[in-house]
């Protein structure tokens, strides 16, 4: 599994500010609903009842909201580079620039966790980050975000 069979280069954007987790959560349906023809409600609510399980903001800037959804046969996501950092409620209690969202089959099992962990080895690389947040272009950032050789380094 590769980044770029989960990631459309339209699926990425770089926000100036978000106001809140939850307008964050609605722009995410609106990404996946646009692109990826889902949903936008059954997305933000999908995200939103797994976020009520626990945060998924993994620490130093990072987010991976998540969500299993019907109406879909495979993995999916969406990424945020928000210029102005959003408190998310992480683990180190530090604010969110980075957000990797994925959207799997309700019955998707072993392919959500397989992706959730090529996304979390991607971006726990602290090199790699620092490359994502000087970065404004989304065309640059799915192009550095699907690069294979970034994907299996980290």
């Amino acid at each position: 599994m590769e980044l770029s069979n989960i990631l459309k280069p339209e699926a990425v954007r770089v926000f100036s500010t978000l106001s809140s987790k939850k307008r964050l959560f609605q722009d995410l349906g609106d990404i996946a609903a646009s692109v990826y023809g889902l949903r936008a409600s059954d997305a933000v609510d999908a995200l939103q009842d797994r976020e009520s399980l626990g945060p998924t903001g993994v620490g130093h800037g990072v987010a991976l909201p998540h969500a299993r959804l019907d109406g879909i046969d495979h993995v999916v996501g969406a990424f945020l580079r928000l210029e102005k950092p959003l408190d998310f409620d992480s683990v180190d209690r530090q604010p969110v620039d980075l957000v990797f969202a994925l959207f799997a089959p309700r019955e998707s099992g072993v392919d959500h966790l397989k992706a959730l962990a090529l996304v979390s080895r991607t971006l726990r690389d602290e090199g790699f980050c620092a490359k994502l947040r000087v970065n404004s272009d989304p065309a640059a950032l799915h192009a550095m975000l699907t690069d294979s050789t970034a994907s299996q380094a980290a």
